[in-house]
């Protein structure tokens, strides 16, 4: 609005081929959308011919995207992506993911490697990652911390909300985003802390696991769910959508899984269902699912 654009708003029709229509013929040069549109786009494009010749870029934002959806994108329709991040309490937008100048003599796999990454945070926007003392983590890629952020369109506080005590502190809004940062100062979301899987007294990330099912062809979509366990205390299910017309077995996407993560994050079992319930602005809606599979035994 502040360059003068013109807006092309789609409305509450959010079918893929109605999207991709509006991109072809308006001419849409930068599209931002939540991965859960992004994979059906994606499903649709490899069923029927779109022109995309006009987009200069593809915005994901609402949720971390799997790499491999990135990579599908650009490999196989020649459209770049990024990934953006921000909340409603930040006005919204706080992070990008493009690349730096360093990146540019870098090589596919190592670009792809950080623009997988949440981002960077814009001018204007300070931050820190602080674990569970209140103390800053190294900036080692590895160590998990709280995300906290502040700036002049950052919410310092809730109107009349006694929720204000426990989500900000001296003037940090505590986005109840769990990250790790690399030394480049690119942070990648590894879970909101409510979703973290705990076993055994060790954490599990339900989105490094999404991302590591849905690179495997046959998944469309994949929510991973903390289920209660006797001796572990959690134990993650994987909630899988198969792409239509492909078939896929529990031992299949476990084998796959197997060289991608630690064998203590394997999932104890894996349901196959027809969609991944989601919110109303598009994410993955875990608290139904866990309604849904709460009572599902675990005993691995």
């Amino acid at each position: 609005m502040m360059a003068g654009c013109k807006q092309v708003h789609p409305g509450a029709d959010l079918e893929p081929a109605s999207l991709l229509g509006l991109i072809e013929s308006e001419r849409v040069t930068i599209c931002a959308a939540v991965p859960t549109i992004w994979v059906g786009m994606l499903e649709e494009l490899d069923r029927k011919s779109y022109d995309l010749s006009s987009v200069r870029c593809l915005v994901s934002g609402g949720a971390p995207l799997a790499p491999s959806v990135m990579e599908a994108f650009e490999q196989r329709h020649g459209v770049s992506m990024v990934q953006g991040w921000g909340m409603t309490e930040t006005s919204p937008v706080c992070a990008h993911g493009h690349l730096k100048s360093g990146y540019k003599e870098a090589t596919p796999e190592q670009q792809l490697a950080a623009r997988s990454k949440t981002g960077f945070m814009i001018p204007g926007v300070e931050f820190r990652v602080v674990d569970d003392s209140g103390d800053e983590i190294a900036w080692d890629g590895i160590t998990y911390g709280e995300l906290q952020v502040r700036g002049p369109w950052v919410a310092s506080s809730y109107y009349n909300d006694e929720r204000s005590n426990d989500s900000f502190v001296d003037g940090w809004l505590k986005t109840g985003d769990v990250v790790t940062v690399d030394k480049q100062g690119y942070f990648m979301i590894v879970d909101r802390i409510k979703d973290l899987v705990k076993s055994g007294g060790e954490w599990i990330s339900s989105v490094e696991l999404e991302k590591a099912i849905m690179g495997h062809p046959a998944v469309k979509e994949a929510a991973v769910i903390g289920i209660p366990h006797p001796r572990w205390t959690e134990r993650p299910l994987a909630c899988v959508v198969v792409r239509m017309g492909a078939e896929l077995h529990q031992d299949e996407l476990i084998e796959h899984l197997r060289p991608l993560v630690p064998s203590w994050w394997l999932p104890d079992d894996v349901v196959f269902i027809d969609e991944v319930p989601k919110t109303s602005v598009g994410k993955f809606d875990k608290l139904a699912l866990r309604a849904r599979f709460v009572k599902r035994s675990l005993t691995r």
